[in-house]
């Protein structure tokens, strides 16, 4: 599947405030599911990867956990990657309401026809 060139300003705090992004994002005049649906994914896996980030946090010691200087870099290059993977096999089921949302609000803007 061809990734969109879609992605969240680093300056919105979390997945949640990214919400308005989504919706400007045009999908075409009859709407385009497929579009709709990677956008989706990506928003999942924005998502996901604020929750993973939060969870590993919480981790130290030994391993590919452990303390170092450059722990939080490869720390967040791995949660990206597993919420990446996690979204792409189906996630936590939010794709799915994102993506009906989107193509909903596409349909309101569509101008009738007639």
């Amino acid at each position: 599947m061809a990734s969109a060139s879609f992605a969240f300003s680093p300056a919105a705090p979390s997945a949640i405030s990214a919400v308005g992004q989504l919706a400007a994002i045009p999908l075409g005049p009859k709407g385009d599911a497929a579009k709709a649906r990677v956008l989706a994914q990506d928003f999942e896996a924005v998502f996901l990867n604020a929750m993973f980030s939060h969870m590993a946090t919480a981790i130290d010691g030994e391993g590919p956990f452990g303390g170092g200087t450059g722990i939080g870099v490869w720390r967040s290059f791995l949660t990206e990657q597993y919420a990446k993977s996690f979204a792409g096999a189906g996630g936590i089921g939010l794709a799915d309401h994102v993506e009906r949302a989107l193509l909903a609000q596409q349909e309101v803007r569509a101008p009738r026809a007639g």
